[in-house]
């Protein structure tokens, strides 16, 4: 008795799709090269590129038989992995993003160097670029007495200054954040338990100047206490210590 041949198999994605496919690929590519080129920060790109994140794969077909030519059922070759060329397009306009962001903190390093240089604060606050920030560095003994998170009144002109040029950063949309650090050298009183609540309120105390006397935008600042945990130099000696007693206001993308 003959035996009856089986169903045919299913037939996958109708030929069109590749065509559909290829020109949707192409159509992202265009799109994140416009984007790549425009002036943009970080986050609005990812934003965008994270609107395609589960919008690009090929509608659901059959199922699909492979045979020996490499072609899938209904004579449609095998697709890139879509993905795969999207996760390609981020790592290269990632890299984009953050070469421009360097480049822009590295302009705003030199501009207030130069403004240091012309108002003669050498002495009184340093400036360096580290990474996506520019770090002004404000020694503690020119802005507090030692133990206190009260300013001095010798360190207001210098805060009133410098915050000036500052302030025009966060109107341009960057992020400026005070940051306290102290010694390791304990310190346990009413007021500040531990090196924590100094460091943090030395900083809020700078923060809160910004804004209420020079008139820094509240969104665009914020303060952290670091206690002794980010030395920059050596706690064993008498200048290391001092160097470690700093508040930093970073201007951030």
């Amino acid at each position: 008795m003959e035996k009856k041949a089986g169903p045919p198999p299913k037939k996958g994605s109708p030929a069109w799709m590749a065509t559909f496919s290829d020109l949707m690929t192409l159509l992202l590519c265009f799109f994140v090269l416009l984007f790549a080129m425009a002036d943009l920060d970080a986050e609005q790109f990812m934003a965008f590129i994270n609107s395609f994140n589960g919008s690009t794969g090929i509608i659901d077909g059959g199922e699909v038989l492979m045979n020996d030519t490499g072609m899938v059922g209904g004579g449609v070759e095998n697709l890139p992995d879509e993905r795969t060329v999207l996760e390609e397009l981020i790592s290269m306009v990632e890299a984009q993003v953050d070469a421009q962001v360097q480049e822009e903190m590295a302009s705003i390093k030199e501009e207030i160097e130069e403004f240091i240089i012309e108002n003669e604060l050498e002495h009184k606050v340093s400036v360096e670029q580290n990474g996506d920030a520019v770090v002004l560095t404000f020694a503690d003994v020119m802005l507090f007495d030692s133990g206190s998170a009260e300013l001095k009144t010798i360190g207001i002109p210098v805060l009133d200054t410098i915050g000036g040029k500052i302030k025009t950063y966060i109107e341009q949309g960057y992020h400026v954040r005070a940051e306290g650090h102290t010694d390791n050298v304990p310190i346990s009183t009413a007021i500040f338990p531990s090196n924590w609540e100094l460091s943090a309120a030395r900083a809020i105390a700078v923060a809160k100047y910004f804004i209420n006397y020079l008139d820094f935008d509240p969104h665009g600042v914020s303060a952290e206490g670091y206690g002794e945990y980010y030395p920059v130099a050596d706690n064993n000696t008498d200048e290391g210590r001092a160097e470690n007693r700093r508040v930093e206001v970073k201007v951030i993308k």
